[in-house]
């Protein structure tokens, strides 16, 4: 059993949801990413998803967007990414999902990628620009190192899509609740909770919903329906405003009030 799927196997059974958060691996620079894994764990997250930082965020908004460059201009590249995760397995297990787009991956080579992520400790990977479709090669090579690798779905998924991905899918199913780029957003949609419900009739797999998830409020209301709620773009906008140690400490308490939320 992966690292990822034992977490929803003791959270399930515990009658507790998965908190997913995501923050940009670099920013400001690694060793603050590498200091603020383990914080995140400690003040509350099931999962941790690591942004690798692209030149060309297509799926992301603003806050993102602005988070890759710091980190990129920070001198952060995937191996360094890959010796710092290597550097928390020392003292921290919490499950890390590395978060991006194929460009990254196919240039360190898919089968070179995957070792090297699953020797440094990495649980899973989800690429938004790889659909299941083109996925295969990728696929083989994480299936070979023990590496989740994690679809999406959307509100404009199909039930052809729906099976596609639950044929594929392990680790966690991610549904994008909104159409559009990530980004904080003012309510939670309707559709969340029946499109949560059709993904669950085709898998057992564990469905987390992301984007647009800003508040401990709507984090609550997600958790109602899904198995798990990722939260990003308002844990990054704290990098904006807050450096050394107050950012740690921020984080910390907003991921605590998001926990509590959800449920302890």
């Amino acid at each position: 059993m992966s690292r990822i799927a034992g977490t929803f196997a003791e959270l399930k059974h515990n009658g507790r949801k998965a908190l997913v958060t995501f923050i940009t691996a670099g920013d400001p620079d690694l060793a603050a990413t590498e200091a603020l894994i383990p914080l995140l764990a400690e003040s509350g997250a099931d999962i941790v998803e690591l942004g690798v930082p692209f030149s060309d965020p297509m799926a992301d908004g603003p806050t993102i967007q602005l988070s890759s460059e710091r980190a990129l201009a920070a001198g952060t590249s995937l191996p360094k990414i890959l010796d710092m995760v290597r550097r928390v397995r020392t003292r921290c297990q919490v499950p890390i999902v590395l978060m991006g787009y194929y460009n990254p991956i196919l240039i360190h080579g898919l089968e070179r990628f995957a070792a090297d992520a699953s020797a440094a400790g990495v649980d899973g990977v989800l690429l938004v620009d790889l659909p299941p479709e083109e996925a295969a090669e990728f696929k083989a090579c994480a299936d070979r190192h023990g590496l989740d690798v994690i679809f999406l779905l959307t509100p404009t998924s199909d039930e052809e899509r729906i099976r596609k991905v639950a044929r594929q899918a392990r680790g966690f199913v991610y549904y994008v609740s909104v159409t559009g780029v990530t980004g904080a957003r003012s309510g939670v949609e309707a559709s969340v909770a029946p499109n949560v419900a059709a993904i669950r009739e085709a898998t057992a797999v564990p469905v987390v919903v992301g984007f647009g998830i800003s508040t401990p409020d709507q984090a609550a209301q997600v958790a109602a329906s899904a198995d798990g709620v990722v939260v990003g773009s308002a844990i990054v906008k704290l990098f904006e405003r807050f450096t050394a140690p107050e950012l740690g400490r921020e984080v910390a308490t907003f991921v605590s009030a998001l926990r509590e939320a959800i449920g302890n």
